[in-house]
């Protein structure tokens, strides 16, 4: 059935299983909730031009929207953007761009089906139970018995979400810290004035382009390498890409680290083979003279490569690779320094768990972007206020935002947001503020959303 320009579907009869600081008074008893009911929907959403990662591009991508009722008659609804190519990149090369979208739309559908009847104390339990299930039916709706379990995960969040704001409901909680289990309280401690803004720039993008967003205020610089093509031809490709971009950028300043140099933020999305070529590469950087800006190389394996990195002279990320807390554990161990979390793609859950881990283990972590739609920014940047300041970069919580740039209707987008015309809904100079109001209203990611309440308004289960 045709909504405008949403594709939605109803599931009817189908039932689906504060501010308080970190280290405030014993939390009340949780009411147990019983999920009753749930419906779901997509949009689809143009990118401005093809959006090139992990040797592919994307056109498109799909906005998911779930609505979870409870049995006591209060909903949640939560929003998720799907990624095909980032959590699966062969589910991407092997279906049509909407074929691959369908089949984690299908996920996404059999996790309310499973939910049935369940009944949930924290959000976390909710998920726990369901992705290992809809994993299992992933492997068999795409036919690929190796499915990565972000693949599972990314067609949760819209389902995560909606339990957390039912969650949120059904306690009386009316801001984010009051959401956060004990357990998870001592990594998302921090209150931060001021997220940074981190802007993508994909292989295509002009270098006047990536210096135009640097005169506007940008200075954490994500650059996507890992260029189409062999080892040799991606490495070469990169080489040149990264050079022409610091002939730009080399005498930019920026008040944010210790040097005023700009710090850059490289991610190959696992498409270096071997360690050797990542050091070719790096040898680039030095000879270059941009080796002292690099704050961190993001997945530079792909994750069954069995690469210790203890010997890599610049600090590692893991993404992709760390699908769960005990994937994240294994990168860990085997050297990598600092994990990019993604409550927008791998679920609230799962990332307060691996932020967690991280925190004990004294690795910084930091909120990395989707290219996602305005309401799944405010989810990632809740994350990101509260984690520890990153190594070299002043007080500030770190979270990428790409998807103004690459949305064709990002402005349009953003008047689903509860707060469209709240001033901490954009990056001014480069930063996010997160000033008194913003945390009064916790980024509006517990209120209503208008058109979504609007949409799911008539449905009843």
């Amino acid at each position: 059935m045709k909504m405008g320009r949403r594709s939605f579907v109803s599931l009817g009869a189908l039932a689906l299983a504060g501010r308080v600081p970190p280290a405030a008074a014993a939390r009340p008893a949780l009411k147990p909730i019983t999920v009753a009911s749930g419906a779901c929907g997509f949009e689809r959403e143009p990118m401005v031009r093809p959006f090139g990662f992990k040797g592919g591009y994307l056109t498109e991508e799909w906005i998911v929207s779930a609505c979870l009722r409870s049995t006591g008659g209060r909903h949640g609804i939560g929003l998720g953007t799907q990624s095909v190519l980032w959590s699966d990149a062969r589910v991407f090369a092997s279906n049509s761009e909407a074929g691959g979208n369908a089949l984690m739309f299908a996920l996404t559908q059999r996790a309310l089906n499973l939910a049935r009847g369940m009944t949930f104390t924290t959000p976390v339990a909710l998920t726990d139970a369901l992705w290992p299930q809809v994993w299992e039916y992933g492997k068999k709706v795409t036919a690929n018995p190796d499915l990565r379990a972000t693949f599972a995960l990314n067609a949760l969040v819209a389902v995560d979400n909606a339990a957390w704001v039912l969650f949120a409901r059904e306690n009386g909680f009316t801001d984010f810290d009051q959401l956060i289990p004990d357990a998870y309280r001592p990594a998302l401690a921090c209150r931060h004035a001021k997220c940074a803004s981190i802007p993508l720039f994909s292989y295509k993008v002009p270098p006047a382009e990536i210096k135009a967003a640097v005169d506007a205020g940008s200075f954490f610089m994500k650059i996507k390498i890992g260029q189409p093509g062999t080892q040799e031809e991606m490495l070469e490709r990169d080489k040149a890409r990264v050079a022409e971009i610091h002939a730009v950028l080399k005498d930019c300043r920026t008040p944010y680290t210790k040097s005023g140099k700009l710090p850059y933020y490289f991610d190959a999305n696992g498409r270096y083979e071997k360690k050797e070529t990542l050091l070719r590469f790096i040898d680039h950087l030095k000879a270059i003279g941009a080796y002292e800006q690099v704050a961190l190389i993001e997945e530079p394996f792909d994750e069954r490569a069995d690469i210790d990195v203890h010997d890599i002279p610049l600090r590692l990320a893991a993404d992709e690779s760390a699908h769960t807390v005990e994937d994240a554990l294994v990168r860990i161990e085997m050297g990598y320094r600092a994990m990019a979390l993604k409550p927008i793609a791998k679920t609230m859950s799962m990332s307060m768990k691996i932020a967690q881990a991280a925190h004990e283990r004294g690795v910084p972590c930091f909120c990395a972007d989707l290219t996602v739609c305005p309401a799944l920014v405010e989810w990632n940047k809740a994350v990101a206020a509260r984690l520890p300041a990153f190594p070299g970069i002043g007080d500030l919580g770190l979270v990428e935002t790409n998807g103004h740039q690459n949305f064709r209707n990002w402005e349009r987008m953003r008047q689903d947001l509860a707060h469209p015309d709240a001033h901490w809904t954009r990056t001014e100079r480069g930063v996010f503020e997160c000033d008194a109001d913003y945390w009064a209203k916790s980024g509006g990611i517990l209120a209503p959303m208008p058109r979504y309440e609007a949409m799911y308004g008539n449905f009843n289960g």
